[in-house]
């Protein structure tokens, strides 16, 4: 028996709809969050106290429900110990921690 959600794809018309894109900006700074946090080998509790904030906030960050503040990025990029590059457009959003030189 296969999955349920084997086959599912995103019809193109949904992937233009600014709830979709909205969606995407949300779990591509999650994503960033985390792989920065597992690099430096800390736990969501230990950022959370880093950056001034909850343990719960930073899951929710990490899973994409919830959109940040920009003093909450200026905490987050200091507790991760780097910057934080964001590279907006109208329909795309990409975000990451570049490695220290």
């Amino acid at each position: 028996m296969k999955g349920y959600h084997t086959k599912w794809t995103v019809p193109d018309e949904h992937r233009e709809s600014p709830e979709y894109v909205e969606a995407g900006t949300r779990i591509a700074l999650g994503q960033a969050v985390y792989d920065r946090r597992t690099v430096l080998g800390i736990s969501q509790a230990e950022l959370a106290t880093r950056a001034g904030t909850t343990q719960t906030v930073i899951s929710r960050l990490e899973g994409g429900a919830v959109t940040p503040t920009l003093p909450l990025l200026h905490r987050l990029a200091s507790a991760l110990e780097g910057e934080l590059d964001l590279k907006i457009t109208g329909t795309s959003l990409r975000a990451e921690f570049p490695l220290a030189s």
